[in-house]
């Protein structure tokens, strides 16, 4: 029977799945696995070469030409059904093959699996392939841990989860450890992980509740399995167009062969000869090919753009198509978080604006359409340097591609700093000494590091009104002077604006210590200097 795992305890969840937070043993694993069977995604039977291009027969017109083929050869026009036999084989063969290069594309997105995971078994900490998950295996999750089954939660430490492959949602999702009510809804069950999706920050345990077929991507991939293929509006129209011509043909064909055998009196033999040949010669040959051409173009075109079309008559759907309606923003976004606007005090209401979207450090800083050079202001540099070192996201290039490792947010943060030029060597010379980790209660986060200078400077970034809470005082141009009632009100004002803009805004704050605090902790985070707010997009 199912179960809503969300609603029950983590001791209800234990015994319903007979395990314990040791784990389980590998004797129990090797049953159920046989109970449950391998944690993975049952394929569909995959079409082979021959089925795409016997599929290609199923046409009216292309039956048409075959008739066609065989009554010119009962006529003695073999040359005519030679030519009419090879429009048909290129056209089929060009279809299936074009069919064939999309089932391999999406074969190797099939293969973007977890391959292993860490789990815990006889109270041993243990690296495991995904495969052999099984329901009451205790997960361990990390960042950068892809999540290879649902699992609850019973432990977690900021554990935030990148969940856009599920949901379609770019912002990651934290995740937490209590009950929910039973009529939660799938996106909003905080204290679940689902395969497919990715670890971000933090870290936590879960026990497995699902694998295979039986997990929410499972489901989804029955449900993709289980759709019934309809002929599209293309299909159904030359399907038609061949059934008209199919008449016209016979009608004329029968009325060709009746007044020649009755009204001139020509043999049955001759006429029914002059009868296939007009026949043959109504029917339009190149039609199938000409067709078959063009939606292989388009199909390559697409292709071309990283869209993959598995059957050849769905491009001239997608080509009718004037509008798509998506769920979630994130559905039609890169998934990649892009800096796009700075504010700072000393420029009033008037942005610097960032170029460049993605993960690649590079871009440039503008303001009223002129390029500036970031590290020349003061609070600009300073926000720049907040950016890279309160920050635990890395930055990667893996196979000439920029690639994020941590939470989307902090990788923008992190590819601004790089587009102004702060490179490795700068963050390793203001090495971390401490922190006061970031919480959704808190809604910020500060970091302490050891300055060139000897001294202590500690960064603070979070939501623009908590960080201002915690500020006395402002840089502008430059010069730190006292926050005022006023001030604030202003940039609580330009938040706003910059969140009507669909931006979400980091601030960003700083303090200089003498030396190490004694107490690192929310104690330390008052008295601190307002630098600015940063605004970002995921884009399209």
């Amino acid at each position: 029977m199912p179960y809503n795992w969300h609603s029950m305890s983590v001791g209800d969840i234990l015994r319903t799945l007979k395990t314990s937070f040791n784990g389980l043993s590998e004797d129990e694993v090797k049953r159920r696995l046989t109970t449950y069977g391998p944690n993975e995604l049952k394929e569909e039977k995959r079409r082979s070469w021959l089925n795409m291009f016997l599929n290609q027969f199923k046409n009216v017109l292309i039956l048409i030409l075959l008739i066609a083929t065989g009554l010119s050869i009962i006529i003695g026009e073999v040359l005519d059904a030679v030519l009419i036999i090879t429009i048909v084989i290129v056209s089929a063969v060009l279809g299936a093959f074009q069919e064939y290069r999309a089932e391999r594309a999406l074969e190797a997105l099939r293969k973007l699996t977890a391959p292993e995971a860490t789990v815990i078994r006889s109270g041993t900490e243990k690296r495991v392939s995904a495969r052999e998950i099984v329901p009451g295996d205790i997960l361990i999750l990390t960042a950068g841990d892809r999540v290879p089954a649902d699992a609850r939660v019973f432990e977690s430490h900021e554990l935030k989860l990148d969940e856009s492959s599920l949901t379609g949602e770019s912002a990651t999702v934290t995740k937490i450890v209590d009950p929910l009510p039973e009529d939660t809804s799938l996106a909003d069950r905080l204290n679940m992980v689902y395969a497919g999706t990715v670890v971000v920050y933090g870290k936590g345990k879960a026990i497995v509740v699902a694998t295979g077929m039986n997990t929410e991507m499972g489901k989804i991939a029955k449900m993709v399995q289980e759709v019934k293929e309809e002929k599209t509006p293309l299909e159904k129209r030359t399907d038609q167009i061949g059934k008209i011509l199919a008449y016209l043909c016979l009608s004329v064909a029968v009325v060709v062969a009746g007044i020649g055998f009755f009204v001139w009196h020509y043999d049955l033999l001759t006429m029914a000869i002059w009868a296939v040949s007009l026949a043959i010669a109504a029917v339009p040959e190149a039609l199938p090919a000409v067709v078959t051409g063009a939606l292989a173009i388009g199909m390559y075109a697409m292709a071309r753009r990283n869209a993959i079309v598995r059957r050849l008559p769905a491009v001239e759907t997608l080509g009718c198509t004037t509008i798509i309606c998506a769920d979630k923003t994130g559905t039609m976004t890169k998934g990649e978080m892009t800096v796009r606007k700075i504010y700072l005090k000393k420029f009033g209401d008037e942005f610097i604006d960032v170029t460049g979207a993605g993960y690649e450090p590079r871009g440039e800083f503008r303001i009223g359409g002129n390029s500036i050079n970031p590290l020349e202001l003061n609070e600009l540099n300073l926000l720049l340097l907040g950016c890279l070192l309160c920050n635990d996201a890395r930055l990667e290039k893996v196979e000439g591609r920029w690639i994020v490792r941590g939470d989307p947010t902090e990788g923008a943060l992190k590819v601004l700093s790089r587009k102004a030029g702060l490179t490795d060597e700068i963050e390793s010379s203001y090495p971390r000494i401490d922190e006061v980790p970031f919480s959704s209660e808190r809604k910020r986060m500060t970091t302490l590091h050891r300055s060139r200078d000897g001294k202590v400077v500690a960064f603070m970034k979070g939501a623009p009104e908590v960080v201002l809470s915690r500020c006395s005082t402002i840089m502008v141009d430059g010069k730190v002077v006292n926050l005022t009632r006023d001030d604030v009100e202003e940039i609580l004002k330009i938040n706003d604006e910059m969140a009507s803009k669909a931006l979400r805004n980091l601030a960003f704050a700083y303090k200089v210590f003498d030396r190490v605090p004694e107490n690192v902790d929310e104690s330390i985070e008052r008295g601190f200097t307002f630098l600015g707010i940063v605004g970002m997009i995921d884009p399209p």
